[in-house]
């Protein structure tokens, strides 16, 4: 792996020069078009290397280059045919390209443009089909991954193209261009983005059709996402595509395929009970790479700090009785208690001690070895285990981490938050996926806890059990269905079947699906009638994302360790080459066979960079320049400024030398690099303003009660004086102090009732359990005190 790759042996830019992306929404499907334009700037034929981030379900159907105005469209072949194509090509000075997915991990594909002739341009347009992901405020959220970070590979496991990243040192040589058409039945409420877009254009007065251009100027040091809030999210669907007439008979390609998107609905009584039981393991990451900032803007904190604010309201929320534990991880793992424990006072105020000492100085991302430990403990009779996964998601693993959360799927549900930009979507949608659970991102200016909590809230959710899905279709039709057998489900959250419809309607004209499932005991129904007519308008997107979803069921089958191996390999590429999509076994291959050019001596290999910013994790002794083990650097100030006064450009030439002598060492391989990181770390000495909220919280006793003291004093504003001069004769201190803090959440934090909703739940259920009375004048003279105006009906008392 090289520390950059950006440079040519001449010290001239990288061939990559522009990305052009068209995106395409329809309803919660997006079609992606990126064209990436190449300039061969040496005077001798070169091969350049662009290894690149997709989304982790994403269905690459399209791949060609334009050399001049020749156009050359890739085909889908066996990966090996398709290496040894290329390789021929090549080597006899024919131009060739070749598109691969990583073994492991699909989100990381390979792009190899090989023997561009000396000042020639050629533009690789590449297209992909992908599903949007429903998000807590609704929105479905579309992202086009701008970095990749390297990930940590434990040793031994062999990293193939996931080892080819390589850290990022300044800004990307190449601009950005993007532009987004949306459409949907359904009225487009609004979009936003995490970054600058122009003006919102509606092209119907209906407001079903909408278009907007990324602003000039992006730098590609992050992620892009798009947030598409239509009217009436939540309503069930179902889209019938048409086949291919010229594809072989009972054949994917040949038949319709329908995709149903249904949205389960539990009984009101069921959605407002949660659980009391259960086993919560949270798993922190503690690897260097949590000491990056959560983004870089005003106010920003450490991933590792954002995650203990975290944890903190996760512990005051848990519910007493239930059993806990938490996990921190790096190139090793270190757990709180010996086994999970029982959630009382005195176990939350052990784990809260633990937790502000919490650094991110473990090292590597190496999260195979504690998950198995995890899974070896015995589970707790009629508490069911939750565990939450928080990491920046940069492993080289990924497919043996999905293996072994699903050879447990029976015994546990999996809630999964990917951190920061470049977070793998493979491991974090895999891991909730094969855990039967959720996956959450939060990036750029997300606040984590609200996220957090929506997860909480379905951890809390009763398990949703023998569901079965039945078909009413006219006579003469049949279906199979293509998706995997569905195994959870949550209130208010999407779930996605696709099936292929097979034989002659006998006139019929609409076809019904039904989903049944048991809820705390109680049979649950869900039905969809949908019209078997198939849409003109989604090309065969339909049908591609059913090809990759039986593709990517196929291959669990094939690591489960399936008998016939060898004829599971040959259905997936016959799947992968008909309906034209990637798949870990094929690879997308195009031969200019007009061009031909004698090469003398190998051609120069060049990697083009695939990220703008990235953070460095050694330790550096200022003096000797001596890399150690990954810590976040945080060099004295003084001996920063002696050293920078005295010898700046030998300090930064030092620091490349260093860089370079270990860039192959263990250290170096989970570790990103940021220039700036010296200078960053005194400003985060900084003291930040103290969140009340968090301050409120973290005085709640495990049992739900407040103290009525000077600190909680302190968050309102008042003196202790003052909060106990105006208590009411008939209560105590501690629902006096309790029932302030529930009028203070709901009268000055309830933009943020997310965060606190279990917390508050915790505290009017312990206030229920004193049998005070009629509180009514206790809430009025509460609300006095605080200049509130919240009723006893809003406290839930």
């Amino acid at each position: 792996m090289e520390i950059c790759g950006l440079v040519t042996q001449n010290k001239e830019s990288v061939p990559l020069k522009s990305i052009s992306v068209q995106v395409r929404v329809q309803d919660h499907v997006a079609t992606v078009s990126s064209t990436l334009q190449y300039v061969n700037e040496e005077e001798r034929p070169l091969e350049a290397l662009f290894v690149f981030p997709l989304p982790a379900d994403a269905a690459v159907c399209h791949f060609s280059a334009k050399i001049g105005e020749q156009e050359i469209v890739a085909e889908v072949q066996d990966k090996e045919s398709a290496r040894d194509q290329y390789d021929d090509a090549v080597s006899s000075g024919q131009q060739a390209f070749l598109l691969e997915e990583s073994a492991e991990s699909p989100d990381v594909f390979r792009l190899s443009v090989g023997c561009l002739s000396a000042g020639q341009n050629a533009a690789v347009t590449i297209i992909y089909i992908t599903e949007l992901a429903v998000q807590a405020d609704h929105s479905l959220r579309f992202c086009l991954p701008a970095v990749l970070n390297p990930r940590y590979t434990p040793a031994g496991s062999g990293a193939g193209i996931v080892s080819e990243i390589s850290s990022g040192c300044g800004a990307v040589p190449y601009t950005l261009t993007l532009s987004v058409h949306v459409s949907s039945p359904k009225p487009i409420s609004k979009l936003e983005s995490n970054c600058s877009l122009d003006p919102l254009v509606f092209l119907q007065s209906d407001h079903t059709q909408a278009t907007v251009n990324l602003s000039p100027g992006h730098m590609f040091d992050k992620d892009f996402e798009l947030f598409v809030f239509y009217q009436d999210t939540h309503q069930p669907s179902a889209i019938v595509e048409a086949g291919v007439t010229t594809a072989p008979p009972g054949s994917l390609m040949r038949d319709p395929v329908v995709m149903i998107s249904l949205y389960p609905e539990f009984p009101e009584d069921v959605k407002k009970s949660l659980a009391t039981r259960g086993e919560f393991v949270f798993v922190i990451d503690r690897s260097g790479s949590m000491g990056s900032m959560m983004h870089y803007g005003k106010g920003a904190k450490m991933r590792i700090e954002s995650a203990k604010d975290t944890l903190l309201l996760l512990l005051k929320s848990l519910p007493m009785g239930c059993y806990f534990n938490i996990y921190g991880f790096g190139s090793h793992f270190e757990s709180f208690f010996p086994q999970s424990v029982v959630y009382n006072q005195e176990t939350m105020d052990q784990a809260l001690k633990r937790v502000k000492e919490m650094k991110s100085d473990m090292g590597g991302t190496e999260i195979l070895t504690p998950l198995k430990h995890i899974y070896s403990q015995r589970c707790h009779p009629d508490h069911p285990r939750q565990l939450f996964v928080f990491t920046d998601g940069e492993v080289g693993n990924t497919k043996e981490v999905l293996d072994l959360v699903k050879s447990h799927a029976h015994s546990h549900r999996c809630f999964s938050f990917g951190i920061g930009e470049g977070a793998s979507a493979a491991l974090i949608t895999g891991m909730a996926r094969e855990g039967s659970g959720h996956a959450q991102f939060i990036t750029d200016t997300d606040r984590m806890q609200p996220k957090v909590m929506q997860s909480l809230r379905f951890a809390l959710q009763p398990a949703v059990v023998n569901i079965s899905v039945d078909w009413t279709l006219p006579d003469g039709l049949t279906v199979e269905t293509l998706s995997p057998p569905i195994n959870v489900l949550f209130q208010g959250q999407r779930t996605l079947i696709y099936a292929q419809l097979k034989g002659e309607s006998s006139g019929g004209s609409e076809g019904t699906v039904t989903v049944k499932y048991s809820l705390k005991d109680q049979p649950v129904t869900n039905q969809l009638h949908f019209c078997l007519k198939p849409t003109e308008e989604t090309g065969l997107s339909i049908h591609r994302l059913a090809a990759r979803t039986l593709i990517r069921s196929l291959e669990q089958e094939k690591r489960s360790g399936a008998a016939d191996v060898e004829g599971i390999r040959s259905r997936m590429v016959e799947l992968s080459v008909q309906a034209g999509v990637s798949s870990v076994h094929t690879a997308f291959i195009a031969v200019n066979k007009d061009s031909r050019q004698t090469v003398k001596g190998p051609l120069q290999q060049r990697r083009v960079q695939t990220c703008g910013r990235s953070t460095i994790n050694y330790c550096i002794d200022i003096d000797s320049l001596s890399l150690k083990a990954a810590q976040p650097v945080q060099p004295p100030a003084s001996k920063f400024r002696e050293y920078k006064q005295a010898k700046p450009k030998s300090l930064l030439g030092k620091l490349g030398q260093a860089l370079s002598r270990n860039h192959d060492s263990k250290s170096f391989r989970h570790s990103r690099m940021m220039v700036e990181g010296c200078r960053a770390s005194s400003a985060r000495k900084v003291e930040p303003q103290k969140d009340l909220l968090l301050e409120l919280v973290s005085l709640q006793k495990a049992s739900g009660c407040w103290d009525l003291d000077a600190t909680l004093a302190d968050v309102f504003g008042k003196t202790e004086d003052e909060l106990t001069n105006q208590k009411p004769a008939q209560v105590d201190g501690s629902v006096w102090a309790t029932l302030l803090a529930l009028i203070w959440l709901y009268g000055c934090k309830i933009e943020q009732q997310v965060e606190w909703q279990f917390v508050a739940m915790k505290a009017a259920s312990w206030i229920g359990s004193q049998k005070v009375g009629d509180l009514s004048q206790c809430v009025c003279a509460g609300n006095v005190l605080l200049g509130c105006q919240v009723t006893k009906e809003t406290l839930g008392i």
